[in-house]
């Protein structure tokens, strides 16, 4: 393995906005471009500094790892990609889009269309089957599979008519990645995927985030504090306190039931 450093910088980018996010880049392979990245929240008295100046590139259908302690930084930068929070200072570039420039509403469309989101908890509604749930989903995307085609992804077709209290926490989360790939987004986020799980019940969900990064192309960053996801990856890149230490890319990466826990 051997350290790598981020892509020189491109210029010229425009603000999303309100409209639809450009397609059009200089970069070709280049998903996300983050630039002097900084996070502060304010707690009354006490500024916690989240972030501080996070250069990073992320590329078209790659599998990266955020890897870091808690603390680290690593959910506000997922949550700052993903356009769920906006940084303090500092720029983001998606596909040619400014990601800091946008509005609320830009941000609700970017996330929308290009975004899939997989949390640590699986936030499924309780009343409806695992169907139903993805359905929520499809039935407000432009251009989504169909919940039997996403649940089928993920391994879960004989699954579509059960509740949530019916799965097991592994098929639960499944059926929360299926959701969040029903639409087709460009970008899949996935934060502690499978931190409330064991390790033959991660290994599955695992192997279902891996499938949905080869088969869609879907470009896919997990973070996680478990060291041993990072061999799964393209690059691991390695948060600590509110930076990045460094940036390592496998040469080789390891399936799920490969990996050394």
């Amino acid at each position: 393995m051997s350290q790598t450093t981020t892509a020189t910088a491109q210029s010229g980018p425009q603000p999303l906005g309100d409209r639809e996010v450009s397609t059009s880049r200089r970069d070709n392979e280049r998903v996300f471009r983050a630039r002097g990245v900084t996070k502060v929240y304010d707690m009354g008295e006490v500024q916690v500094h989240a972030l501080r100046g996070v250069d990073l590139d992320l590329y078209e259908s790659e599998f990266t790892v955020l890897l870091g302690p808690s603390g680290s930084g690593k959910s506000t930068l997922l949550n700052i990609l993903g356009g769920l929070d906006t940084p303090t200072d500092g720029e983001v570039h998606y596909r040619g889009g400014e990601l800091t420039a946008a509005d609320e509403r830009g941000l609700t469309r970017y996330r929308r269309h290009h975004v899939g989101f997989v949390f640590q908890f699986y936030n499924l509604i309780p009343s409806l089957t695992a169907k139903e749930n993805v359905a929520l989903v499809t039935d407000i995307s432009p251009d989504p599979m169909t919940p039997e085609h996403a649940l089928d992804m993920v391994g879960l077709a004989d699954r579509m008519d059960h509740f949530p209290a019916q799965l097991s926490g592994g098929q639960q989360q499944r059926v929360a990645i299926a959701r969040a790939i029903a639409k087709r987004p460009d970008v899949l986020l996935c934060d502690e995927p499978t931190g409330a799980l064991d390790i033959t019940t991660g290994v599955l969900v695992l192997e279902a985030i891996e499938r949905v990064n080869h088969e869609l192309g879907t470009t896919t960053c997990v973070i996680t504090h478990n060291a041993a996801i990072g061999q799964m990856a393209e690059r691991v890149i390695h948060l600590t306190d509110g930076r990045i230490g460094s940036i390592v890319e496998n040469e080789h990466q390891l399936g799920p039931r490969d990996l050394s826990w």
